[in-house]
């Protein structure tokens, strides 16, 4: 009966402490436990030793082990889960602390990545009802350099973000928040970072008065965020490396046809001024004098007969660049085709194969052929590629496009522009030819007739 008693007494006092460390976390008392862990155990030794004269040594070492176990085990857990609570005493409740953490924000029937803002500690006002806000800002730390986290303002310009929001009245001149408390919800989609990957964020947090307009406390965090999105020195970069590559694919058009005309160098290298040194804030008399360095080594490449791998260009200017700053660059070879006043039959095939490979709309890019490229500049006419025929085109979906484009063009007859009038007589005739490879079922002249008709 003895040792039963033994044993229950040890499962009682390991017990005790379990149950009891629960009761005391809450209460702040995270180090009780283990001071009764310490204490109990030379009275759990002594039991011990007093039974080992019945043989039950091991049943009771056993269960003395077990018992020390679960109490480490419950103490590591109760460590674990309130070490980022303010009365874990890792946080100084005397001064104002912040932390960010990446939530799930929801706006009309949408999910959104968002930062919340939280804060806990100690406010001083200058009185008791004092009316307070909060001004929190964002900046990229990483690497040890300060970059300001950038929003949009409109579509092409951006300032560093900067969020104020209305915390109410303070109760009393010093006001204690003894949890974290939310102040704001950040979207993270409606930020620039500085670059894309892992980047350390510094959140500062500024509370102030609303009279007066008075400082009452200011705190910074710094938290880890994985940025998928190109961030805006990246987009700087990629722009400045894009202009480079458009004056390649430039040169590659002027020298498809195995010459290169002075008129066709000179409107690259006034482009090139323009765009790569006039917007470049740090362009210098030097970066000038460099560009010209390069412009010769390029002329001189092109007219040994040297050819660039346009392919390879177009790939990294379709990762780099956006839809928009394509069709710039298709812009730029279209006028540099038409500098010399023709377009031989290599320019015209490059500038159709540039762009499938960039990747913009064929319907689009040909309307920007017709109206920088008029149909007597071309040296051999690519019918389907000016009429915007294509191979797998049905005889009927081609003449119903061919009907669309009479329409278009027989309205442009009566321009007052003596250009735009030439130019719709040629695009006029050269649809009538069109018209016989794609139908059979009447002769040409009352298609025509039907054309205009239509």
């Amino acid at each position: 009966m003895t040792v039963y008693l033994i044993l229950f007494s040890i499962i009682l006092a390991g017990s005790a402490v379990v149950i009891f460390s629960g009761v005391f976390d809450r209460f702040g008392g995270t180090t009780l436990p283990a001071r009764l862990l310490l204490k109990a155990s030379p009275y759990l030794s002594r039991l011990c030793e007093w039974v080992e004269r019945i043989g039950l040594k091991e049943s009771v070492e056993r269960q003395k082990s077990k018992l020390v176990d679960l109490v480490r085990d419950r103490m590591s857990n109760s460590t674990e889960s309130n070490e980022d609570s303010p009365s874990s005493g890792l946080v100084d409740m005397s001064l104002l602390n912040c932390r960010v953490q990446i939530s799930e924000l929801k706006e009309n029937n949408e999910s959104y990545d968002a930062f919340n803002v939280d804060i806990c500690g100690t406010i001083h006002a200058e009185k008791n009802g004092c009316q307070t806000f909060i001004t929190i800002s964002l900046n990229d730390v990483t690497d040890g350099s300060s970059a300001p986290v950038q929003t949009w303002t409109n579509e092409s310009s951006m300032s560093a973000f900067c969020r104020r929001v209305e915390l109410g009245r303070l109760p009393q001149e010093v006001t204690v928040l003894s949890d974290w408390r939310t102040v704001a919800q950040i979207r993270v989609d409606g930020l620039l970072f500085a670059r894309k990957g892992k980047r350390s964020v510094q959140l500062e947090a500024s509370i102030s008065s609303v009279d007066g307009n008075k400082e009452l406390s200011r705190t910074r965090c710094v938290f880890d965020y994985d940025n998928p999105a190109h961030g805006y020195q990246n987009l700087r970069e990629n722009a400045e490396r894009t202009k480079v590559l458009a004056v390649a694919l430039a040169f590659a058009v002027s020298a498809a046809d195995n010459e290169l005309c002075q008129s066709e160098i000179e409107l690259i290298e006034n482009w090139a001024r323009d765009n790569i040194l006039e917007n470049s804030d740090r362009a210098t008399e030097k970066d000038a004098r460099k560009l010209e360095k390069v412009f010769s080594r390029t002329v001189a490449f092109f007219r040994e007969g040297n050819k660039l791998d346009t392919c390879r260009i177009c790939e990294e200017i379709v990762e780099l660049a956006p839809v928009a700053q394509r069709y710039d660059i298709l812009d730029l070879c279209l006028y540099v085709a038409r500098a010399d006043g023709f377009v031989a039959a290599e320019e015209s095939a490059l500038l159709k194969d540039l762009a499938v490979r960039l990747e913009v709309d064929t319907e689009k890019f040909r309307l920007m052929m017709e109206k920088v490229l008029p149909l007597h500049m071309y040296e051999v006419k690519d019918v389907e590629a000016i009429l915007g025929l294509t191979s797998d085109m049905s005889n009927e979906k081609a003449r119903r496009h061919l009907n669309r484009e009479y329409s278009r063009w027989n309205a442009r007859v009566t321009n007052t522009d003596p250009g735009i009038q030439s130019q719709a007589d040629q695009m006029l005739k050269l649809i009538t030819e069109a018209r016989g490879q794609f139908t059979t079922e009447q002769p040409a002249g009352q298609e025509v007739e039907k054309i205009a008709a239509e």
